[in-house]
């Protein structure tokens, strides 16, 4: 039967439901978009933690991890 809104029961409420599970979808997907920011590495970290970590991820050769080092540790 139908319900008095002329509707099927869920009349509004489930349009509702509709309108806020994407509406939260949205915000979410633009938050995740901004935090990821320039792709840069956090702030936080020093020059010379930021080397090791390019190091162990292999984006850079022993010779080039020393080169940078060196380069780090002049006065």
């Amino acid at each position: 039967m139908h319900g008095s809104d002329g509707g099927w029961g869920f009349g509004m409420g489930l349009g509702m439901w509709v309108f806020w599970i994407v509406l939260i979808i949205i915000i979410v997907a633009v938050v995740k978009v901004i935090s990821q920011g320039s792709g840069l590495p956090p702030q936080d970290k020093s020059p010379m933690e930021i080397l090791k970590a390019r190091y162990a991820r292999g984006e850079i050769d022993e010779e080039e991890f020393n080169r940078r080092r060196e380069e780090l540790e002049k006065p």
